[in-house]
């Protein structure tokens, strides 16, 4: 006769469970990955995704060398043979859209990653910090928020002959990082009073890892859109700059090409094929950027995001989200009793 020695838990005792497996890398990459998507994100992200690649890959793009000067077709319209058209020197407008689509991406991720880093750390720092040192970094984030970013370009650039786009680029980011930081301070002054941070202070955690696995996840969507607003803000500044003949010419962006049409009196001529091309791309790289700060936007703000996911409901039941009046469905019973 044999003994059965397991033993089974008595009902309505806990039990022993298992020890979680922790969230893989894939998993929590995608959590902080879900600001982007909803459809506003997606599509700019799309749009943006393309200007890259052609920034990317302009050398096998562009048909023609920017510079290449062909006498026998000045100022010609698009054809064939220039899908859209030519300067008044016979250059090919569209392999100088196309790469001077790489100087814009290039100053506009450079100048964003430089102000954001600088927003991050200085904001977040002070602040969780208290006292003198959160004040003078506020005082700090002030002053650079108040100095003209134009002048100052302008200053610069004029000291170079040929001012390389890392310069216009590390310009740009040092006057643009202000504004971020103010917002991540007032943000983290909330956070350092949760909970959770005040038990990682009371554990005796140092101060790198509250900040990097405490509160920069929370934090995630802020510097998204710090980050996304920078690059539009760079974008812009670089092409202005382009266009008032601050940066030399032969640089060539979607600002030198606008120059050159404009000195050259392409707006008065009406010839849409030289000016026309650049001012979309500036105008669709402007969306696209838009649209995906309206979808970190829409993920930050809790009454934004509920109101997308009512509407995108009300669709799905074939329901007219601009309707004032609530479609009330009868039942059965209820016509019978009628």
């Amino acid at each position: 006769m044999t003994t059965d020695l397991r033993t089974e838990p008595a009902p309505g005792l806990p039990t022993e469970r298992a020890p979680r497996p922790r969230a893989s890398a894939r998993a929590r990459l995608g959590s902080a990955f879900a600001m982007f998507r909803n459809r506003k994100s997606i599509t700019g992200l799309a749009i943006l995704g393309f200007f890259v690649l052609v920034a990317v890959l302009a050398d096998v793009l562009a048909p023609y060398s920017p510079t290449k000067v062909d006498n026998t077709a000045r100022l010609q319209p698009p054809s064939a043979e220039h899908w859209l058209g030519t300067t008044h020197l016979g250059e090919d407008v569209l392999s100088q859209v196309v790469h001077g689509t790489r100087g814009v991406i290039v100053v506009g991720f450079l100048a964003a990653i430089m102000a954001t880093i600088i927003a991050v750390v200085v904001g977040v720092v002070a602040g969780y910090l208290r006292g003198w040192r959160s004040e003078s970094l506020s005082a700090l984030t002030n002053v650079f928020l108040v100095i003209p970013g134009l002048p100052l370009i302008i200053i610069v650039a004029s000291m170079f002959d040929d001012p390389p786009l890392v310069v216009i680029a590390a310009v740009l980011g040092l006057t643009g990082w202000a504004w971020g930081a103010r917002v991540l301070r007032a943000q983290t002054m909330s956070l350092r009073n949760r909970d959770f941070v005040q038990a990682a202070r009371a554990n005796g955690e140092p101060l790198r890892r509250i900040i990097g696995h405490e509160m920069l996840p929370n934090l995630m969507a802020l510097i998204a859109a710090s980050f996304v607003g920078t690059v539009t803000a760079a974008i812009l500044g670089l092409t202005t700059l382009s266009y008032i003949g601050v940066i030399p010419v032969n640089t060539y962006n979607w600002g030198t090409i606008l120059n050159w049409a404009s000195a050259q009196g392409a707006f008065r001529q009406n010839q849409w094929w030289w000016f026309l091309p650049p001012g979309l791309c500036i105008a669709a790289i402007g969306v696209a950027l838009s649209l995906i700060n309206f979808g970190i936007d829409e993920y930050v703000n809790p009454r934004l995001r509920s109101a997308g996911e009512r509407a995108r409901a009300m669709k799905k039941r074939g329901l007219d989200v601009n309707d004032a009046v609530t479609a009330v469905r009868t039942t059965p019973s209820a016509r019978e009793d009628a």
